[in-house]
């Protein structure tokens, strides 16, 4: 009788530690309040580059010269630019270029980055080569680099996008490699490869998914770099070029025609608007890794 209960026990406290496991990763994440005000900054982000059609009073590209530079009001809730188009408008759809060219960035920089960290890393023969091709990217400072490509591929925002990428390809790779020489001497690999399972096999089930959690936290860290590039981009005049809206473009109009000393809000509002935006991605970034981090999950 003592058996079966025993039995009928055992998977309850087996259940426990399931279910508070699959929470565990939750709280280690938000377990800092700076945490959990980046995450919301960051779905606030989203929820209005999604949103912009519904929530953009006007039509960012519609000119009304009669009520250039008007100040914040009912009508215009953040006033209006140079020509009179809508700031929260143009500001709106800012975000959703700025979440574009973000999300597309990490995505070029991860399928190659991952692609050639684990070729240098697993393949000792590419190595040398395709590390130091990605030393030589490196070598460059960003803007510099992306300034450069952007003047060979001409101002549009998928030329933003691969100018960025192209940027930021190398500090993946890097990472990816780095993994890929410490996994490849595991016990693990090395039975699955005495076994006869084959490269790409070790590769893709083995030896990526343990590569996953630094390039996730890097992913963070490339978006906001990627949002504050094109911003600078634009600024500069190489990037997405007017009409488009974008807060670099903004930034540098309110600039030019020194509206932003009698009109404030005109460079206040994209440039709260891409520090907000930049600062939360840094925020949620540095709690992803500490969640990610075995030390810290220790604790």
């Amino acid at each position: 009788m003592s058996s079966t209960l025993e039995a009928v026990r055992r998977p309850v406290a087996m259940d426990r530690p399931a279910s508070s496991e699959r929470w565990r990763w939750l709280r280690l994440l938000f377990r800092r309040k700076i945490a959990l005000i980046g995450a919301i900054l960051v779905t606030v982000n989203v929820i209005v580059a999604v949103l912009a059609p519904a929530i953009g009073r006007w039509d960012p590209l519609l000119l009304d010269v009669k009520a250039r530079l008007q100040a914040p009001s009912a009508t215009h809730w953040f006033g209006t630019d140079d020509v009179g188009r809508d700031v929260w408008s143009r500001v709106i759809y800012g975000a959703r270029l700025s979440m574009i060219v973000g999300v597309s960035v990490v995505l070029f920089s991860f399928v190659a980055g991952i692609v050639f960290g684990l070729l240098g890393g697993y393949y000792r023969r590419f190595d040398n080569v395709l590390m130091r091709v990605m030393d030589g990217i490196m070598a460059f400072p960003g803007i510099i680099l992306a300034i450069a490509l952007m003047a060979s591929l001409g101002p549009s925002v998928v030329n933003v996008i691969v100018a960025l990428g192209i940027v930021y390809v190398p500090r993946v790779a890097r990472i990816v490699r780095g993994s890929v020489l410490v996994i490849r001497e595991t016990p693990y690999v090395e039975a699955a490869l005495a076994l006869g399972v084959g490269d790409v096999t070790v590769l893709w089930k083995h030896i990526l998914p343990n590569c996953l959690s630094p390039v996730i936290v890097q992913g963070t860290f490339i978006f906001a770099a990627a949002v504050l590039g094109e911003a600078a981009l634009s600024f500069l005049g190489v990037g997405v070029k007017d009409p488009t809206p974008s807060w670099g473009q903004m930034l540098n109009a309110a600039q030019s025609g020194n509206w932003y000393l009698s009109d404030p809000w005109f460079l206040a509002v994209p440039g709260a608007m891409l520090i907000i935006t930049v600062l939360a991605f840094n925020l949620l970034g540095d709690a992803v890794r500490d969640a990610l981090d075995p030390k810290a999950s220790r604790h």
